[in-house]
């Protein structure tokens, strides 16, 4: 089936996906990014390594998960989860709301084009090191669709501290005080971000990885859209790092809408990678300065711009929403 879907789309060019009256393209699928505790989640990949480590941790977590995929295991069970042939006998039995992918780079690509086909609503892959002309044939997908919403590649996930984990987060560092929404392209300072947030008695409603690869299905702006309007949201961090341009249109979007409230909420940014060298990729595919853009100071400068805190050490990141948050009288 992932052979199938990938030459399919090879041979017919952009491919022809479900699009309905009220969501008329991708960008109207950001509303999918709002899992909690009653998601159906299936997990692609489920009874390799990886897959049961990190499944194990979110069944313990209290994700409701509902089965997983693998088509030389199927008609078994697995961790208690039945195993399926296909994502679509999977979709057909189970009903899933999101799946999580545990899939090999070389397969990454057809898996996520097989859930886009099934129409799964949000779709989230941590793989790192999927080709990049494979990302394009993905991004092909997604554009051309309206019912999946994918986060990732290369992305640590998406978590909801009530209860319902998708990806390779560390849960216990979560909470559920004052809520504050996180959106990162880097792993490693979303859980910084979480951890700084939860040590200063704050909490997380919703913490999104989007990943660092150069062609990410959400992308920063897409998540502050869904944040700003999130009514028990009371601050948002934004971490960034150099490369591309999503800080930046993040940036004008909170100018636009946030800054210009009565009452903007709080947001407190950090930008990685400010002493990087033009022409060296940083950690990241996409975190590279080419073309004289995706500087830092181009980045912090547009952040400030929109009112938000852009700290100079990712250290900071709790103690300036904390005081941010009593400056606008939240905590």
């Amino acid at each position: 089936m992932y052979r199938y879907a990938g030459q399919s789309l090879r041979s017919t060019g952009r491919r022809s996906f479900s699009q309905s009256a009220c969501r008329r393209s991708y960008a109207d699928t950001i509303q999918n990014l709002l899992i909690h505790k009653d998601t159906r989640v299936l997990c692609q990949g489920l009874t390799g390594k990886t897959g049961t480590f990190h499944v194990k941790e979110a069944l313990a977590y209290g994700t409701n998960m509902v089965g997983g995929v693998s088509p030389k295991k199927a008609g078994q069970t697995h961790l208690g989860l039945p195993i399926f042939g296909s994502v679509r006998e999977a979709v057909k039995e189970t009903r899933p709301d999101a799946s999580i992918l545990y899939v090999p780079p070389p397969t990454a690509a057809d898996a996520i084009i097989e859930a886009i086909e099934n129409e799964i609503g949000l779709i989230v892959c941590v793989t790192e090191g999927i080709p990049q002309a494979d990302e394009i044939r993905v991004m092909n997908a997604l554009q051309s669709q309206s019912r999946s919403r994918l986060v990732g590649p290369n992305c640590p996930g998406v978590i909801n501290p009530l209860g319902c984990k998708m990806g390779i987060q560390p849960g216990h560092i979560h909470n559920l005080a004052k809520l504050v929404w996180i959106v990162s392209r880097s792993g490693t300072l979303t859980y910084e971000a979480v951890a700084q947030t939860t040590d200063v008695g704050l909490g997380q409603s919703l913490c999104v990885g989007i990943g660092g690869d150069p062609f990410p299905g959400t992308q920063h702006i897409d998540v502050i859209k869904v944040f700003l309007e999130d009514p028990n949201t009371e601050g948002i961090v934004i971490i960034g790092e150099i490369g591309g341009s999503m800080e930046e249109e993040a940036a004008e979007y909170l100018e636009k809408y946030n800054k210009t409230r009565t009452l903007p909420k709080p947001v407190v940014g950090f930008i990685a990678g400010r002493t990087a060298p033009p022409g060296r990729r940083m950690g990241h595919a996409g975190a590279i300065i080419s073309g004289g853009k995706g500087a830092a100071s181009d980045k912090v400068s547009a952040l400030e711009r929109a009112g938000v805190i852009v700290t100079d050490s990712p250290a900071k990141i709790g103690s300036e929403m904390l005081k941010a948050m009593k400056a606008a009288g939240l905590v």
